[in-house]
């Protein structure tokens, strides 16, 4: 009889162990990098969405003929504080617009930084308001959410034109030992359209992809990995650890 518990121990650990046990091949980034090797670099356009807070700062040779077309800056008074420069931009409105100085109500809708720095400078040109003019469009309040098993969720801001995926799970500090490295949800709103894609970042695949780089308000979701919800229900794998060890021990007995 103490021969037939050995075995039943034996497997319970055994079964166990297999249920908590993760590979290399789930941690390590990149496996194939190689192959990617001088690959080109895409990169996509993020046109501005509702509630987006633009910088435009218009400037000509001559100095005092540009001052209308600009905000009244409050930043140099108060302080170069990014919440500041928020304040004193413009708001992208539920229909896609801004209200600019002289121009009055401007689309923004499908354009993107430089966009709508070319729209703004024909439009100066074009009405006889400014010769060569020169404008800068930069966007605010870029943020990514990023959920999940990672060191520090939350939502991030940032002021770069483009940031990739890689740089917006550094923000929140990497993924943590038990995050699922071949399943990265990005969830992406656009034009009106939501899309999601998943992302295996044991893979190289996906740097010729549109993905690599983070468009604002996108969200990352990293789902825990097989050891993770292995022990978030323990409790119920224990019992169907039992029931299994339970048959293979019937079993030995009826060869025995």
């Amino acid at each position: 009889m103490n021969k037939h518990i050995n075995y039943s121990s034996l497997t319970i650990v055994f079964l166990f162990f297999l249920c908590s046990c993760v590979s290399k091949k789930e941690l390590l980034y990149f496996q194939d990098i190689q192959a990617l090797n001088n690959s080109k670099i895409l990169s996509s356009k993020n046109s501005f969405q509702e509630n987006d807070i633009l910088k435009i700062d218009v400037t000509s040779l001559e100095i005092d003929a540009s001052i209308p077309y600009n905000k009244v800056s409050l930043v140099n008074n108060f302080g170069n504080s990014l919440q500041l420069l928020q304040l004193n931009g413009y708001l992208v409105s539920t229909k896609k617009t801004i209200n600019f100085p002289v121009l009055g109500e401007i689309s923004v809708a499908e354009k993107t930084s430089q966009d709508l720095e070319k729209y703004l400078k024909n439009l100066l040109e074009a009405g006889g308001h400014l010769i060569n003019p020169s404008v800068t469009v930069r966007l605010l309040n870029s943020k990514v959410t990023i959920l999940g098993e990672v060191r520090n969720p939350g939502t991030f801001t940032f002021t770069e034109k483009n940031i990739s995926l890689l740089q917006a799970l550094g923000l929140a500090g990497d993924l943590t030992i038990d995050g699922n490295r071949k399943n990265i949800i990005v969830i992406r709103e656009s034009n009106g359209q939501r899309t999601t894609t998943n992302i295996d970042l044991t893979s190289a695949s996906w740097l010729s992809s549109l993905y690599q780089n983070i468009q604002p308000n996108d969200v990352i979701i990293v789902n825990p990995n097989s050891k993770k919800v292995t022990s978030a229900g323990l409790i119920g794998n224990i019992s169907t650890v039992l029931s299994i060890a339970s048959i293979l021990l019937s079993t030995i007995i009826l060869i025995k």
